[in-house]
């Protein structure tokens, strides 16, 4: 069978199924695992398919895909761009990490940091810097998420209002081509909002699968950000636009944090 019209079929089954694994498409198409990986690659890369732990799900504009799922996604790219923030954030600083794994792979990346304070509204970045005795924690109040340990709503906004930090240390959903970071929740993007008017400065930290993802609520624009740290390089066009803005744009190598 061609890879072509394996694509198309691998689709199919996407849609039918909703998941897709890739033990169970090399049994299926009767081909090497690494095959089926290289396809369901190609099939990423197009934005038809979003690539999981062991398989791929179907895209979703209007809703998140699972903790356990995201958490395994680009792990490697994730923990690459944890390393490159972590060398641009100070000891002794004060900083805000909000819900993500990118968000929780940059708490791992900061055990190693003395005399900081990290506020959060994400229990799994709490729970990982408890391992670090140099750093003060705080957690704001709020609406439990049970799915991921996210904190949000009116109280979690009304308690960050009570801070003024150095850095806050945001993720999203998506990107959009014209710099829009865009998420799922519009509790959790109010929150996201409230933690860039209390932060000095910005960053943003999204692995390259954000790229060809879509969601409908809008956090704000790379435009408020002071950098952007992320696995693979931008588009031209919107990579000059951050370049206009002023948002300089970090690329973390997988390799070179090995």
């Amino acid at each position: 069978m061609a890879q072509a019209e394996r694509l198309q079929d691998i689709l199919i089954i996407a849609r039918r199924d909703g998941r897709v694994t890739v033990e169970g498409l090399a049994s299926h198409f009767d081909v090497t695992l690494q095959t089926i990986r290289r396809d369901l690659s190609d099939l990423a890369e197009q934005g038809k398919l979003q690539r999981v732990h062991g398989g791929a799900i179907m895209p979703s504009t209007v809703a998140n895909i699972g903790y356990t799922d995201r958490r395994d996604l680009n792990d490697e790219g994730k923990a690459a761009i944890a390393r490159t923030v972590a060398q641009d954030i100070p000891n002794g600083c004060s900083l805000f990490l909000n819900i993500g794994t990118t968000t929780e792979a940059v708490a791992r990346a900061l055990l190693g940091h003395r005399d900081i304070m990290v506020l959060t509204n994400n229990l799994n970045v709490a729970n990982i810097l408890v391992d670090n005795p140099n750093c003060e924690i705080i957690v704001a109040g709020g609406l439990l998420r049970r799915a991921d340990g996210g904190l949000v709503g009116t109280v979690t906004t009304q308690a960050i209002q009570q801070f003024k930090f150095d850095l806050a240390v945001i993720s999203c959903s998506a990107l959009d081509e014209d710099g829009d970071m865009l998420d799922f929740d519009i509790q959790e993007v109010g929150v996201s909002q409230a933690i860039l008017r209390q932060a000095r400065r910005s960053f943003l930290v999204a692995d390259h699968s954000k790229f060809t993802r879509r969601a409908p609520a809008r956090i704000g624009s790379l435009a408020q950000m002071d950098g952007f740290y992320t696995d693979a390089p931008l588009s031209q066009s919107l990579a000059n636009t951050c370049r206009g803005w002023g948002t300089s744009v970090n690329i973390a190598s997988i390799e070179s944090n090995l």
